[in-house]
């Protein structure tokens, strides 16, 4: 016998016919009691009007090639140190002053499966550790506690899942004791979800017949998913004034780098960005710009490739700076933006997504059918005051683990290739001997850098085999 809901359909039909989303009831008769209160959960979240509006407001407002024409590189400070007006020791000086007075937390956005690398888990639950196998999320967590050890202040670390990650992340990082994290300092939170539409009609779909067709929407949802967990009000609760953010694929990212955090204070700066100097123009990163005077990113998707492959007479790339998903954050930059009147924009994505049809038939389109809407954190730089763009080295802080074993890059081969390089790098200026294709690996607990480790092993340590620390 199918239980009973309590839930009106005519009270939802009152909130979709406005709208003319009445048909994703068509199925209700047929769903259980349990399925009828999930669509109707569904259907509550919906911001109908903003849903109606998106959709006619045309693809996405920006016309990409108007602006990659008026585009040119950001100011930036460069690995050669130009571009700053502070030296390396003055930042660094007062990044560890913000960190010891407990004015840093770090945001880490951990919300993709791991599809992709053929990994049916929370990405960050992938084993990369060369040596170790360590998780990513290990990794992450082992160097945000390990720069709190070193300021002496624990960082307090806000971490986004997904509707597809959450239960699994929340249950991973408990059985492993949040990776020495105290628990009062690990908040997790949960992605918003937005419906994919019908591209030429506007109507919802549904994945299931009680079930909408919804996705994740976008990292820049984690300004609305903070405010709306109670995050914003514990950062303010907690006196934060700056919140570093990082995105869980990067295992090299140097977490709540005083240097980094330093020049964001300094420069007196609402949002610091880290760039790489771009190696092909046709690179898969956001293209970080200037136009009209206000630092943005243009998604290399968006990009025209006759932009992208502009040089300078000296030979260099026009557009050469690509973003790795490293920010530094004002807290009051987005305490303004989530309260106010302002909101980040949403960008639309012509998707190929499966439906329901209205007999009830699941049916695999065979192209982009629907309309997916989604916001990108990155749109925070053109509402900065005092944007900085801060280069750092590629090999060294850059190795993003989102393709399959073998693939050409990005691949998990590669990550580990370049972890290991960085690891043996840091030991020969140790003074260590590591014997050539020896795969090393350097626990952050260990050591965070390579002056750390120097007071850590022998000089002439000769290592001759797989080695972790």
């Amino acid at each position: 016998m199918i239980a009973q809901t309590m839930i009106s359909p005519d009270e939802l039909l009152a909130v979709l016919k406005p709208h003319g989303q009445e048909h994703v009831l068509a199925f209700w008769d047929r769903l259980s009691g349990s399925g009828q209160d999930r669509l109707a959960r569904q259907i509550r979240r919906l911001d109908l009007p903003l849903i109606d509006r998106l959709w006619r407001e045309e693809a996405g407002s920006h016309d990409w090639a108007a602006m990659a024409a008026r585009a040119s590189g950001p100011p930036a400070v460069r690995l050669d140190g130009s571009g700053s007006a502070f030296s390396p020791e003055q930042c660094r000086q007062r990044g560890e002053q913000a960190l010891a007075a407990g004015k840093v937390a770090a945001v880490l956005v951990a919300g993709g499966q791991g599809t992709r690398l053929g990994f049916d888990h929370p990405k960050g639950m992938y084993p990369i550790g060369p040596v170790s196998e360590a998780t990513l999320f290990q990794i992450l967590l082992e160097k945000l506690l390990a720069v709190g050890r070193r300021s002496g202040r624990a960082i307090p670390l806000y971490l986004m899942t997904s509707e597809a990650t959450h239960e699994e992340t929340v249950g991973f990082l408990q059985d492993h004791g949040r990776f020495g994290l105290a628990a009062e300092d690990l908040m997790i939170f949960r992605q918003g979800m937005m419906p994919a539409v019908d591209e030429r009609s506007g109507r919802l779909l549904l994945d299931q017949p009680g079930e909408l067709a919804l996705s994740p929407d976008g990292h820049g949802g984690m300004l609305a998913a903070l405010r709306n967990s109670g995050g914003l009000d514990d950062v303010a609760r907690r006196a934060i004034e700056q919140l570093f953010y990082m995105q869980v694929d990067n295992p090299l990212v140097s977490v709540c780098d005083p240097e980094f955090i330093g020049h964001h204070l300094l420069a007196d700066s609402e949002v610091s960005t880290q760039v790489v100097a771009k190696r092909d123009p046709l690179d898969r990163v956001g293209n970080v710009v200037l136009v009209d005077g206000k630092a943005r990113i243009i998604e290399y998707s968006d990009l025209p490739e006759d932009a992208a492959r502009q040089r300078l007479p000296d030979g260099s790339l026009k557009l050469w700076a690509g973003s790795i998903a490293v920010h530094v954050f004002s807290v009051s930059l987005l305490q303004r933006m989530s309260s106010g009147g302002k909101r980040l924009p949403f960008h639309r994505a012509r998707k190929k997504v499966p439906f329901v049809d209205p007999s009830g038939r699941r049916i695999e389109p065979d192209g982009p059918n629907a309309i997916k809407f989604e916001q990108f954190i990155f749109d925070l730089l053109p509402e900065a005051r005092n944007a900085v763009v801060f280069e750092v080295d590629e090999a060294t802080n850059f190795a993003p683990l989102k393709n399959a074993p073998g693939s050409e890059r990005d691949s998990p081969e590669i990550v580990r290739a370049q972890m290991v390089a960085v690891y043996t790098d840091w030991l020969r200026q140790a003074g260590a001997i590591v014997e050539p294709g020896v795969p090393v690996e350097i626990s952050p607990l260990f050591a965070l850098d390579a002056e750390e480790l120097s007071g850590k092993i022998d000089p002439g340590l000769r290592i001759a085999r797989p080695w972790f620390r």
